[in-house]
């Protein structure tokens, strides 16, 4: 007996982050990567990275309570304790000027990594040490 095929998923709307200090944050998200914050609250902030994708950065230790949102239903609580890691799409003509604008910023570069394919990644830390990449297509076969 075959199961019946699952329905499309048109890619990641949400990533997920945690963090103890959302102005401290959001003065690395917002100033130094320069994501425009769409939503500021106590609990969270939230970032436009591109169209129908956001970047969510929650105060660590406020989403373990299940939330009731405003229009009806429940937003199930949820928690992470250690370091995430997501990565950013980048074009390979924006590589350079990433690579310059962290180190004017003060970021510290934890490490390139040139892939099989020819994409190239930069990994480096946020505040509170969630491990964010750039990346240029041919990192993945579908990128």
């Amino acid at each position: 007996m075959s199961e019946a095929a699952s329905p499309p998923i048109d890619g990641i709307l949400e990533t997920a982050i945690y963090v103890d200090d959302l102005a401290r944050a959001h003065a690395f998200y917002g100033d130094v990567l320069g994501l425009e914050r769409v939503l500021d609250t106590p609990r969270m902030m939230t970032y436009d990275v591109v169209p129908a994708q956001v970047l969510l950065v929650f105060c660590r230790g406020m989403t373990r309570e299940d939330m009731e949102a405003s229009t009806g239903g429940v937003i199930p609580g949820h928690h992470s304790d250690g370091p995430a890691h997501f990565a950013f799409a980048i074009s390979v003509g924006a590589y350079d000027a990433w690579v310059a604008r962290l180190k004017t910023a003060g970021v510290a570069i934890r490490s390139e990594v040139v892939w099989p394919a020819g994409g190239k990644s930069i990994y480096f830390d946020d505040p509170d040490g969630n491990v964010v990449e750039l990346a240029t297509p041919g990192l993945w076969p579908n990128y």
